[in-house]
């Protein structure tokens, strides 16, 4: 069962909304798919990001996967913690394994996520 305050987009991104700002990491889906994360790069705090854009990369010991943005906006900050200890996504992606805040340029943008509901079907929808 996937958190119902976060908003996740079609990518396996997810988002937690609070205030202006929006928090940002991969689901649970997405890091059990990658397997053990090795290493995490991540954008510099003060650029600015729109909607689909590739924003960094995860890398496991299967493979390497872009992680995007559904939000435009500025990255306010990243979570420093995930360089020396990538492994937090695997164990706690929605809390110690979050990824970046985003400032929102355009907080209607959110709507447009997916709730958990939506985005537990689209899983389903994924394994036929």
């Amino acid at each position: 069962m996937e958190p119902n305050d976060l908003r996740y987009h079609e990518e396996h991104e997810w988002i937690r909304v609070q205030g202006k700002q929006a928090t940002l990491g991969i689901s649970n889906f997405a890091q059990d798919a990658l397997g053990d994360i090795v290493f995490i790069d991540l954008p510099k705090p003060g650029t600015a990001v729109t909607v689909g854009q590739q924003i960094g990369e995860v890398e496991s010991t299967k493979t390497t996967s872009s992680i995007y943005t559904p939000v435009s906006g500025t990255i306010a900050t990243i979570n420093g913690d995930l360089k020396d200890h990538p492994e937090a996504v695997n164990a706690d992606p929605y809390g110690k394994g979050w990824m970046t805040v985003i400032e929102l340029s355009d907080p209607a943008q959110v709507d447009k996520l997916m709730t958990a509901a939506q985005y537990e079907t689209f899983l389903a929808s994924q394994k036929k």
